[in-house]
């Protein structure tokens, strides 16, 4: 009896490293972003531009291949156009949508205007679209694994000369906006963070991304803006546009909470098998 029970915590030891390696995101090894923490405009369909504005950042276009308006942009980075770096970007920037989707909510925000808001670290729910209107204050309170979320499920829009304005931050600070939709940042508004849209992102006359304006299918339309992957530590605190890796742990799939479920009982069942042959 004693020598089965040992062969079943053997087992199950075993498959500890089998449990870790399931919970376990891709996008941890990588960091969040992966190869998208280069770009700081990324679009599946097309990028377009009016007026005069500065990307401080690559930017790419898969699987579309439609750039317009570059003759007024002024880039630091590259321009990458329907091929593999793009492609490869787009893959990394869905792995990081569908990893910041699979985070627990702990605040749930559903129709709450952010503008006035003084925001602390945390996972933040939107039931359907959100909006700003004024400032958004984010204290990271110095801490040094500070990480903001906004889950929403539809549209992301400011008010113009809105501003999302993060304070206290530090080297690891991350702010990411995942959108379920479409992101509009309005005419004149400042602000932080990563917007991965599952559409498209559009940021008005005159405003301002300290960060990424990441679609996965849509079109980015800019007019006279400017958007940097990094910001100086002023702003940024270091980050890197707050593109922290300080990253929890995400809600496992239900697939995978399967596949363990059964490795475990598949252990318990050959161990009581194995009693019964001793028996």
């Amino acid at each position: 009896m004693k020598n089965t029970l040992r062969r079943c915590a053997g087992r199950f030891v075993l498959m500890i490293p089998f449990a870790a390696f399931l919970y376990s995101p891709s996008v941890a090894s990588a960091g969040l972003l992966g190869s998208a923490v280069s770009f700081a405009v990324l679009a599946g369909s097309t990028v377009t531009n009016t007026d005069n504005t500065t990307i401080n950042g690559d930017l790419g276009v898969w699987p579309g291949s439609a750039y317009t308006g570059g003759g007024t942009v002024i880039q630091t980075g590259t321009v990458y156009l329907a091929n593999g770096v793009a492609m490869t970007a787009e893959g990394d920037t869905t792995n990081a949508y569908n990893y910041l989707a699979g985070l627990p909510a702990l605040h749930d925000l559903s129709g709450t205007d952010l503008g006035g808001l003084t925001l602390f670290p945390g996972v933040y729910f939107f039931s359907s679209s959100a909006g700003l209107t004024g400032t958004l204050t984010l204290n990271a309170n110095n801490d040094p694994n500070a990480l903001f979320v906004f889950q929403i499920k539809s549209q992301l829009t400011t008010a113009p000369n809105a501003a999302v304005n993060v304070i206290n931050g530090t080297a690891g600070t991350g702010v990411f906006w995942q959108v379920g939709s479409s992101a509009v940042v309005d005419t004149g508004t400042t602000f932080e963070g990563n917007i991965l849209a599952l559409s498209s992102i559009t940021l008005n006359t005159g405003a301002t991304d300290c960060g990424r304006a990441l679609a996965r299918n849509g079109e980015v339309s800019l007019e006279g803006n400017n958007i940097s992957d990094s910001c100086g530590t002023a702003t940024d605190f270091g980050s890197g546009a707050f593109a922290s890796n300080n990253l929890p742990a995400p809600v496992p799939e239900p697939g995978t909470v399967l596949l363990l479920g059964v490795g475990l009982l598949a252990v318990v069942l050959r161990g009581w098998q194995s009693r019964k042959r001793v028996a």
